[in-house]
């Protein structure tokens, strides 16, 4: 599904640079992959995270799972095959976002270990920085939140491939950051992102 099928195509450079954008937004953009369970709370903290970037005056676009799924990945279901595809595309994706200098909060279950270290692949081929956190909790825990009543759905076999359920979590073994949303606040996590974000020198004037 990945392989290049249009020939005769070459990549157009402008003559724009990454660093000229960088220096004009005063951000060096980056992706900020959230990954975790279905109800591990995501959304929640990419949601607030860019609430928090846009108070400072910096520029970041949230990629979400179901936001995708309506739009550039309608085509696709929840099959091994197609969980890839999506996170594939979504990777690229990410990349455009930090080429512009913006910071791309990339919030996906990506359930698979090698699909999220191929975006990382992609990232570090380019020089762009990829920034995986681990959004952390444990099954029982996202069940009972269940915001959209999808594990119910799953235990009840209404819904097949379900994360956590019949299809399995590889979690990181090695991500930048770590979050244990049964443990912290929303605002605990985002402080705790944006700490790293100025310790790596991403955020120089924050």
């Amino acid at each position: 599904m990945t392989d290049q099928k249009a020939t005769n195509v070459h990549w157009h450079d402008g003559e724009i640079s990454r660093e000229a954008r960088c220096n004009l937004m005063g951000q060096k953009g980056a992706t900020l992959w959230f990954t975790g369970l279905s109800g591990s709370g995501k959304s929640t903290v990419a949601v607030a995270l860019e609430s928090a970037l846009h108070q400072h005056g910096k520029l970041s676009y949230r990629l979400d799972g179901d936001n995708i799924r309506l739009g550039i990945n309608k085509n696709l279901g929840f099959t091994a095959e197609d969980r890839t595809e999506n996170i594939r595309r979504i990777g690229e994706i990410s990349k455009l976002f930090v080429d512009s200098a913006t910071f791309a909060l990339s919030s996906f279950i990506s359930p698979y270990r090698l699909d999220r270290d191929k975006v990382r692949e992609l990232h570090n081929e380019s020089g762009f920085d990829f920034i995986e956190i681990f959004v952390d909790c444990p099954l029982a825990e996202a069940e009972k939140r269940d915001p959209k009543g999808l594990y119910k759905k799953a235990r009840a076999g209404e819904i097949k491939n379900f994360t956590g359920i019949d299809d399995p979590y590889e979690a990181p073994e090695n991500p930048e950051i770590h979050l244990h949303t049964d443990q912290m606040t929303v605002d605990e996590e985002v402080t705790l992102i944006i700490n790293y974000l100025k310790d790596n020198k991403f955020l120089t004037d924050i």
